[in-house]
């Protein structure tokens, strides 16, 4: 290794010798799957990436006073490189810095040496005012490159992980033989698990040239950090390059300015449409430098992201998020798609939902009607497309037999979907612009409050097909825009359906309102687009849902995460219905969201027919009973005992718990149930207004199943969804969950000083009674 070091003799290389130095090899712990020599089409892509170059820009690594690091920062980013590198992978740092340290050190140096001076001169304590001279770059970076890398030393050592610094110059990488030295130097380095540190030697290299350019593939000024990081990353044939700086990413203009958008994917054909803004004050880059550095990588084959490594919500994790094929900041790709991004999806649904809202309430219904007629004009179609998808999902092997029947469709299904879409069609008459409350708040003075759509919805749903038409009407009703994220396992289906609906919506010229997202967004992704989703609603699992709720970032999420529904039978309790109530609840469809998890009794049923009528129906069901703790107290040959009394088992498996008395099965309703639904069993009214009051659930009831928690069973029509949030809807929600209101207020040129003392205008606040307008 030392005769290969001693080759670039023209470098300063420096390497710490660290207790992990010896894991160092060539047992690489990360697959390579990532064709070296051609860039990723796509951010997921990422994840295959051995070999990063991660480029530390000086707004990332420099304090806001451009004196010194910004400590924290580079700490975190230190301890992401550090455990990528311990992953496996390769990990090269083009670091910024040297200067602001160096400037750092001098001030301190000149300040103590005034000082001193002054101290010595003066016959009084009192120092004058001290002016420092203008410090030149050069020298600041000769006094800061051996503070900065002891800084990174000192951090990478904490994760027994070897650094070694490597200054370079425009020189070494167009003299052939310094090229290869450092070459050979880099790669050696990496092959015994060393991360290696680079940066410009700033002591002696000449000023920037002004408007040096990028000059083809082969050719490439070394002027900044930034064309430093792409040389580099194509001479070392890196997977990926990602450069750190202090905004988000790529923006179509200027940011900070009204129309700037964040560009998610960047392609080499859209440098033109972007106008670019004013370079960091701590850089001699700038955007357009990053662009253009990034664009040369491009073509050389390495993959680029350019992201924020600034904002202290995301430098944590910034760097893994990358990796991990998450959407952050700009990627650069030349594979384009052949559709519209997510985020134009989403700008083409809103500009059309504000259309539909508009549109009288019998043309929605018109559109929801002729959605109903091509579901069964277009059936062979339909169930063509979806023979393709369980074809391919059996083959696969992937989804349980519940999921395969989730994903089937039939004649009566798609018979009995287009009924409920005609009655849809009848509510959407009275749904968007409703007046609620008429208020005179003074002569000529008249407030209303109206229904108007929530505005863009996300409803992301698995191996359901048919959930796509019914969220589509209940959109189109309520005057919703929507995008569409079903499983993979029913594109086929999906896409007929989604063509239809855009059919269907055409006749009124809002087919964009309605848009399937079939790119390779991530569900996590979709979840960060809170300036332009309003609301998500999950449609699945209840770890799906759990997930969405995680990953939502400013968004509200509609839904509920688990069902765990009680059914409690009191001492009072008539034993037929009982018996009953506990068998529709469990056994009607297990797998439902309302289906009961935990059945409590009265500890005065233990030894009684009642509960031996009980236990034998269960064992006929073939339910699996869990015994909870106090109900396995009470027998000698119990059950297996429930692991958790929080457990939504979602098949024919039940927990049997005892307890005390009414209060004592809302307790532990509280305690563990999910806020779904809950049941009491009693002929004792006194009991059940008690229970029915107390427990803090969206649905609650009395002498009934827990299957009854339902949209359609409620006469709300198809619903989207069960919620157990606590604002905005809750319980079933159909069509009226989907609006929200906003006040209008009519009046002849009043102002508020016509109410002052001296004014001529005094408030009524009078209610106007509205008439209720009740579908027929």
């Amino acid at each position: 290794m030392l005769q290969r070091l001693a080759l670039c003799s023209h470098l300063k290389t420096r390497t710490n010798v660290c207790p992990g130095f010896s894991r160092a090899v060539s047992q690489a712990k990360f697959p390579v799957t990532h064709s070296p020599g051609k860039s990723a089409a796509h951010r997921s892509e990422l994840r295959q990436a051995k070999r990063i170059v991660v480029k530390l820009g000086s707004a990332v690594v420099t304090r806001g006073d451009e004196c010194g690091l910004a400590l924290g920062r580079l700490a975190s980013i230190v301890e992401q490189v550090a455990v990528l590198q311990n992953q496996g992978r390769e990990m090269m740092i083009v670091t910024s810095g040297a200067v602001a340290f160096g400037r750092q050190r001098l001030r301190h140096e000149i300040l103590l040496s005034q000082s001193v001076r002054q101290a010595l001169h003066s016959g009084q304590n009192q120092l004058k005012e001290m002016s420092l001279p203008v410090l030149e770059a050069r020298a600041c970076a000769a006094a800061g490159q051996s503070g900065l890398m002891a800084l990174y030393e000192a951090m990478f050592t904490q994760y027994s992980t070897c650094t070694a610094q490597i200054l370079v110059t425009n020189l070494d990488f167009h003299d052939e033989q310094k090229r290869r030295n450092l070459n050979s130097t880099l790669h050696e380095l990496l092959r015994m698990n060393i991360v290696p540190i680079i940066n410009t030697n700033d002591a002696v290299v000449p000023p920037p040239v002004p408007n040096s350019d990028l000059q083809g593939v082969n050719v490439i000024h070394i002027k900044d950090n930034d064309s430093l990081a792409a040389r580099l990353a194509v001479e070392m044939k890196a997977d990926l390059l990602i450069a750190l700086s202090d905004v988000e990413g790529l923006y179509d203009s200027p940011p900070g300015t009204d129309d700037a958008k964040l560009i998610d994917i960047f392609y080499p054909g859209d440098q033109q449409s972007i106008r670019y803004g004013s370079k960091s004050k701590v850089g001699i880059g700038g955007m357009e430098a990053k662009v253009k550095s990034a664009l040369w990588a491009l073509q050389g084959g390495t993959s680029v992201v350019i992201a924020n490594g600034t904002d202290p919500k995301v430098t944590g994790h910034v760097i893994t998020d990358i990796v991990e094929g998450k959407k952050v900041g700009t990627f650069f790709s030349e594979v384009k798609p052949a559709g519209p991004t997510v985020e134009q999806q989403t700008e083409m649904a809103r500009q059309a939902g504000r259309v539909l809202a508009n549109l009288h309430p019998d043309e929605r219904g018109e559109i929801i009607c002729r959605l109903a007629d091509l579901l069964t004009e277009k059936k062979e179609e339909i169930l063509s497309a979806n023979k393709r998808d369980l074809e391919a999902a059996a083959s696969s092997g992937r989804l349980s037999q519940p999921l395969l029947a989730r994903l089937s469709l039939s004649s009566s299904k798609l018979n009995s979907l287009a009924i409920g879409l005609r009655q849809i069609a009848i509510s959407s008459r009275y749904s968007v612009g409703q007046v609620l409350r008429r208020t005179r708040v003074a002569n000529n003075l008249e407030l209303e409050q109206i229904t108007v759509p929530i505005g863009v919805l996300l409803v992301i749903f698995e191996s359901r097909p048919d959930c796509l038409p019914q969220v589509s009407a209940l959109a189109i009703a309520s005057g919703n825009s929507l995008l569409l994220k079903g499983g993979k396992e029913a594109a086929n289906t999906n896409r007929i359906l989604h063509q239809l609906t855009q059919e269907a919506l055409s006749i009124h010229g809002v087919k964009d309102a309605i848009q399937l997202v079939s790119t390779r967004e991530e569900v996590e992704d979709l979840c960060r687009l809170d300036k332009m989703i309003d609301l998500i609603i999950p449609r699945g699992s209840s770890q799906l849902v759990r997930d969405i709720q995680r990953a939502a970032k400013g968004i509200p999420v509609l839904g509920h995460s688990e069902g765990i529904c009680h059914v409690y039978i009191d001492s009072e309790a008539c034993i037929e219905k009982a018996i009953d109530i506990i068998k529709d609840s469990k056994c009607d469809y297990p797998a439902a969201c309302n289906a009961m998890e935990t059945l409590l009794l009265n500890k005065d049923l233990l030894r009684t027919p009642m509960f031996d009528q009980i236990v034998d129906m269960l064992r006929v069901e073939q339910v699996k009973i869990h015994a909870g703790p106090r109900f396995a107290s009470y027998l000698t040959f119990s059950p297996s005992e429930v692991k958790s009394l929080r457990t939504e088992y979602g098949d024919l498996e039940c927990c049997i718990e005892v307890v005390d008395s009414m209060q004592d099965a809302v307790d532990h309703i509280h305690k563990y149930g999910s806020s779904h639904t809950d049941v009491i069993v009693t002929e004792n009214e006194e009991t059940a207004e008690q229970f029915m009051q107390q427990v803090d659930s969206a649905c609650v009831f009395w002498n009934a199943s827990s299957r009854f928690a339902d949209g359609y069973r409620f006469g709300l029509g198809a619903e989207v969804g069960i919620s157990t949030a606590r604002i905005h809807a809750r319980g079933p929600v159909g069509l009226e969950g989907l609006l929200t209101t906003k006040w209008v207020l009519r009046g002849e040129g009043h102002t508020v000083a016509d109410f002052s003392e001296s004014g001529s205008m005094k408030y009524l606040h009078e209610n106007i009674p509205v008439p209720h307008r009740i579908p027929s």
